[in-house]
This record gives structure tokens, sequence and C-alpha cells, in this order.
């Protein structure tokens, strides 16, 4: 991949979570130009908007323990919470396709993230270590005491124009960009 393909395809991630989060249907944004040619096949495009979870959660958990090191599965928890409000789009994107996956590849896949997920869930609340038998089931109730205090902000009035806007935005970036260049 060059850099300018990978300068690209950044943007259009981009692009796709703006729109996400806007519609918030749990839907993969699959009608966002560039995104059947960046990234191939619907697998492909989830397993980036899994990995951009998953490293944002990982970092607001490293904030939140910073913040109350004492605290550790209160802080895993807000970390969650935070991130899921901060990616709306992507939360719902991975919960329907956990719950409904196309295909036998996705379903593996799928499963294989969530166990990751809830296993840093388990060893960063301190609760368990990354080679326990048990971590993935520790991070599940973690995970669901999460969503039990998660209360996510309505959708803005102006959801039509957010994805507009954000390809919008993206363009003239990358214009700017390459007059810069």
């Amino acid at each position: 991949m060059t850099w300018t393909s990978y300068r690209n395809r950044g943007e259009i991630l981009r692009t796709v979570i703006a729109t996400a989060d806007a519609r918030r249907d749990g839907l993969l944004p699959w009608d966002v130009e560039g995104v059947a040619e960046s990234f191939g096949d619907e697998l492909t495009l989830l397993g980036a908007l899994q990995l951009r979870w998953h490293t944002r959660l990982a970092g607001r958990i490293e904030r939140e323990l910073m913040a109350r090191p004492m605290a550790f599965e209160a802080a895993v928890v807000d970390a969650w919470r935070a991130t899921a409000a901060e990616l709306p789009g992507i939360r719902a994107i991975v919960d329907h396709y956990r719950a409904e996956p196309l295909d036998e590849q996705m379903a593996a896949a799928m499963d294989k993230a969530t166990a990751k997920e809830r296993i840093l869930l388990a060893v960063m609340a301190g609760q368990a270590s990354a080679h326990d038998s048990g971590a993935a089931a520790v991070g599940a109730r973690i995970e669901e005491k999460a969503r039990a205090g998660w209360v996510l902000a309505p959708v803005p009035e102006t959801t039509a124009h957010t994805g507009l806007h954000a390809q919008i935005l993206g363009r003239l970036k990358a214009v700017k960009a390459a007059f810069a260049a």
C-alpha cells in the first residue's frame, strides 16, 4: 500500500465513522464513496472499525487508570462507557455484527475480537491475567456492568447532513494536503 492510498483509506475510514455515528443503525456504511475500493469487503471494513474501537478503548482505560489508580473496575467501566459515547456508530456496528454476522468467517472474527476485548477489560480491572481461562467471562461481567449504566445520547437532528459534511470536509482536507505537498 502506498502512502497516498494509506492516507486516502484513513480519510475514508474517518468518513465511515462519521457516517456510522450519524446513522447509528448498526449497519456498515458500505455506501460511502470509496469504501468498496479501499476495504474490499465487509469483514475488512469491520476489522478496521473493530481496531479503532479497541485502540480507543485501551487508551481510554489507561487514562482513567492514571486518574484513579486504585479504582480499577470503576475506571474500566467508565472508560468503556466514555468510549461508547465517543464512538456510538462503531459500537452499534460491532454489536450488530457480533449478534448477526454475515457469514462463518465474520462470526469467528467477531468471537475472537469479543474475547480479546473482554480479556482486556478483566486484566485492566485487575481481576484476571491475560492467560486465565476465565478472563473473558470476567470481562463479560464488566462489559455488562458498563452497558447497564450506559446512556447513549440521542442522534442529532442534523443527522441527514452529518455524513455529507464529513465527506465534504474530508475532500477539502485532501485538496489542501495536495496543494501543500
